[in-house]
């Protein structure tokens, strides 16, 4: 008789990359998620955003899941003793698997059931480090004996790409442990078009269609590093080319006050106007959910666009051709992407394991620039074909790449065709078929 299989998925929360992956699989496969986190609200506060989230797809549809309770003290994800379920073992016991996948081992929830059902139940792994922030250490070769012990309790992990792999081997995975499972999003809804609402938002930040827009989207943080973008493009100074940062965070404040402090060229005929050219206006741009345009009611125009009354800049100044908007939700997020003309993910690290806005922008059609420290620039940017890599933190090469992507509007738009290609292979669907045979085909010796 064939065995029916149950499988346990261990998570912390509701992810927006996660969930449409249960959703699938849910379809092929017998399971439950188990929220270790304990969260049930429907708005988290996100620290690098410095704000409330709450995501506007549905994340809690399509598949059973459980919420665990969470005992911990200071209760997060960002630190190891920030989840602690102790009647976990019981609650997934009384499911009865035949298999579990677990996403991350670094909360001490995790580690325990590892190490609970450890040749009780096969258990396959899902992660995204990398080795791109390594430096050689004692602390380095401490910790690296340490994961080695951790890895020794896996009997499967499911790698998102080429630098995670390298990793899952660096901690004593054999090639025949490891199955790819490419990381995703939702291509299709990224490629949905969304053209009329792209070119509104274009119009509203003052933006020709003959014009260039690169478009940093993200947390405003050192570990994405925005400030050397802000830093290459005003070095270039290039003409009809504009940058948009969308997200919020710590560096955001000192982004805004840089660029409000360039030297504008003012034309004659608006030296006597009351607001200088380029002045940061403190309403904050942002797309209306479900609609694709400016809340018209809160925000006259986005931040960094030049007041009405100005008129056009004889002197094209940089001020008006950067901008910014707050933090934008996925159903608006598409129209962000489709409004730009290359993605730059600057990060420096430590910790960008992949970069999940590059195969949203990617599946949007549009050309790509990442650092060396984005744990996809392996497996999703060609350098010559849809984009480039830069050496992180390195602003004179990151100038040179700008300067070559950016210098024809036709070639570039090419470009993000072959990246609409390319990130095809890197879907939901693919990633699901990989769980599901390996699940019901590969089983722990």
């Amino acid at each position: 008789m064939h065995k029916i299989e149950k499988l346990a998925i261990i998570v912390s929360h509701p992810i927006q990359y996660y969930s449409p992956v249960f959703q699938l699989l849910a379809k092929k496969i017998k399971l439950k998620v188990f929220y270790t986190a304990g969260n049930r609200a429907s708005k988290t506060f996100d620290t690098g955003f410095k704000r409330e989230i709450q995501w506007d797809i549905p994340l809690l549809t399509g598949y059973d899941y459980q919420f665990l309770e969470n005992t911990a003290k200071d209760k997060g994800t960002h630190h190891f003793t920030g989840i602690i379920n102790p009647n976990m073992e019981k609650e997934i016991n009384d499911y009865a698997p035949t298999k579990i996948l677990i996403f991350g081992w670094a909360y001490q929830s995790n580690l325990k059931l590892i190490r609970y059902y450890y040749t009780r139940v096969p258990i396959y792994f899902r992660g995204d480090s990398t080795l791109l922030d390594q430096q050689n250490s004692i602390k380095r070769w401490v910790r690296n004996i340490f994961l080695k012990w951790v890895y020794r309790h896996i009997d499967f992990a499911f790698y998102v790409g080429e630098a995670n792999k390298a990793y899952f081997k660096k901690v004593g995975l054999k090639d025949q442990q490891l199955i790819l499972a490419p990381h995703a999003i939702d291509n299709e809804r990224f490629a949905e078009d969304r053209s009329i609402e792209s070119r509104l938002l274009r119009d509203k930040l003052g933006i020709t269609h003959n014009e260039i827009l690169i478009l940093f989207a993200g947390k405003l943080e050192p570990k994405k590093n925005p400030e050397l973008l802000l830093d290459a493009f005003i070095n270039l100074d290039l003409k009809n080319t504009h940058l948009l940062f969308v997200g919020n965070g710590v560096l955001e404040e000192g982004l805004k006050e840089k660029v409000e402090g360039l030297v504008e060229k003012v034309s004659f005929d608006y030296a006597h106007e009351d607001k200088p050219e380029g002045k940061l206006d403190d309403n904050r741009g942002s797309l209306e959910l479900g609609v694709g345009f400016f809340d018209s009611a809160q925000n006259d125009k986005p931040v960094g666009t030049q007041d009405d009354k100005l008129g056009k800049s004889t002197g094209d100044g940089l001020k008006r051709r950067i901008h910014f908007m707050d933090f934008q939700n996925q159903t608006a997020m598409p129209v962000v992407y489709q409004a730009c003309d290359l993605f730059c993910l600057p990060s420096q690290g430590p910790g960008e394991t992949w970069g999940l806005a590059v195969n949203e922008a990617m599946a949007a059609g549009k050309a790509v620039l990442v650092s060396d420290k984005v744990g996809c620039s392996i497996d999703l940017v060609k350098t010559g074909v849809n984009g480039a890599v830069f050496k992180s933190g390195d602003l004179a090469d990151l100038k040179q790449k700008l300067s070559t992507l950016t210098e024809n509007k036709d070639k570039i738009a090419k470009i993000g065709n072959l990246s609409q290609q390319i990130i095809k292979d890197w879907s939901f669907e693919k990633q699901v078929a990989v769980i599901v045979d390996t699940i019901k085909n590969k089983h722990a010796k």
